[in-house]
């Protein structure tokens, strides 16, 4: 096995698991089961930035090939997505456990349909899992070397597929919890005048 794998194997475990349990945010029907969740998803999403910067940095500061810049080159696909994370998951994920912490006080208190819908919002899911996604390759590569070259083409396009039917799951079942979450439209007193006349 790669020495570098020792480094790659458990982030892409932890970035997996990260995305793994931000896919099932949305599915908690109780405020405290949801409160939990985040805090996982907090802990996992924490670590994965963590040990990917650090990599990054003792991997670009090295001078030489060592397994800490073989572990750096194969982060190369999974850094865009992390700064997503970094940016937009972590803010929103710490907002949602915030809110889930106001509902949490009595044990069987039901998630509201707001907070479960901005759970499905699609930078909660997504950026941790196309993480864990883009360094697949990476660890594919190291473990089985011997693959041909031609296999890269199609390749990426079935992971571009995949990320996109991910992202159009996350939209799709973000769309139907914030209508749930939606106020009955009121009734207009006017309208039912002016049906009567």
């Amino acid at each position: 096995m790669e020495s570098h794998l020792v480094v790659l194997l458990p982030l892409a475990a932890v970035w997996l698991a990260a995305g793994w349990l931000a896919d099932r945010l949305p599915a908690a029907e109780q405020a405290r089961e949801l409160r939990r969740r985040t805090g996982h998803v907090l802990a996992l999403t924490a670590t994965g930035l963590v040990v990917t910067a650090a990599v990054l940095a003792v991997g670009l500061a090295g001078t030489g090939p060592t397994t800490i810049d073989r572990a750096t080159a194969g982060l190369g696909l999974a850094v865009g997505p992390a700064l997503v994370v970094s940016a937009c998951t972590v803010r929103r994920v710490r907002r949602l456990r915030a809110g889930a912490g106001a509902f949490a006080a009595a044990p069987l208190t039901p998630a509201p349909h707001g907070l479960r819908a901005a759970a499905a919002h699609p930078l909660v899911g997504l950026p941790p899992q196309v993480t864990g996604l883009a360094m697949l390759p990476a660890v594919i590569g190291s473990l089985a070397p011997d693959l041909p070259t031609g296999a890269a083409g199609p390749a990426i396009t079935v992971g571009a597929l995949g990320v996109a039917v991910i992202g159009v799951r996350h939209a799709l079942r973000h769309s139907r919890l914030v209508e749930r979450a939606a106020p009955p439209a009121p009734t207009s007193a006017r309208t039912a005048g002016a049906l009567h006349v």
